[in-house]
């Protein structure tokens, strides 16, 4: 036995250990992440509460309420659902008692039943606060002349609208809007690829582990040769 080998065996082990430890790393991960996700659910399907004074985008993250008021302007975000197809996504201003003036996602319509905007009259809608992050550089510009966006970006849609930087995704809207289907907030947009991540690492594990295991064959075999 030479140092070759002993070398390529230390070397081997070492970079095992090191797929193993990613591998099981990522378990934990996962572990983690599926714990995060249920929390994450269980407050969407708590009972809802009223709206806060002072929403907080990380402390009020799915925080389920129920609000009622006047519905205002709106504008539409451009969509597509797996059994509709093509759509929009409406949000309008709502109007509370108080006098705050908040933005209401309705939920979808589709582009053949969509009628336009500002329909108006008094609705209750049960949802909770979102503050969704859907614009990257790839996101086109909005066509405010049109009311047209193509992704739920709250500060720029409040700005325009005049309302406070506050999103009601709709649960459920009494009375229902004729063809506005909610589309309610769920855990299902939340990053979870701990699980693919983890078989990846076992699989290189288990490839190094085979491919080791020839080279040192082949080493082995050499030195008998020889």
């Amino acid at each position: 036995m030479g140092f070759r080998f002993f070398a390529t065996v230390l070397l081997a082990l070492a970079m095992l250990a090191l797929f193993l430890g990613l591998g099981i790393w990522q378990v934990q991960r996962l572990a983690w992440k599926q714990a995060v996700l249920a929390e994450i659910e269980a407050r969407i399907g708590a009972d809802p509460v009223a709206l806060p004074a002072v929403p907080d985008r990380a402390a009020h993250r799915y925080l389920p309420v129920r609000v009622s008021g006047e519905r205002g302007p709106g504008v539409r975000i451009l969509v597509s659902t797996r059994d509709a197809g093509a759509g929009y996504r409406l949000i309008e201003v709502l109007s509370l008692d108080d006098g705050r003036r908040v933005l209401a996602d309705l939920g979808f319509q589709p582009v053949e039943a969509h009628s336009g905007l500002g329909a108006g009259g008094r609705i209750t809608i049960t949802g909770n606060l979102h503050w969704p992050d859907e614009t990257d550089r790839w996101t086109p510009d909005p066509d405010p002349d049109r009311r047209l966006w193509f992704a739920r970006d709250v500060p720029a849609i409040a700005a325009f609208l005049g309302a406070e930087e506050v999103l009601v995704v709709a649960r459920a809207i009494d009375p229902a809007p004729g063809t506005i289907r909610p589309l309610p907030v769920s855990s299902e947009g939340v990053s979870n690829p701990h699980l693919e991540y983890a078989i990846t690492w076992f699989l290189l594990a288990g490839t190094w582990a085979v491919m080791t295991g020839f080279a040192l064959w082949r080493i082995r075999r050499r030195q008998h040769e020889g």
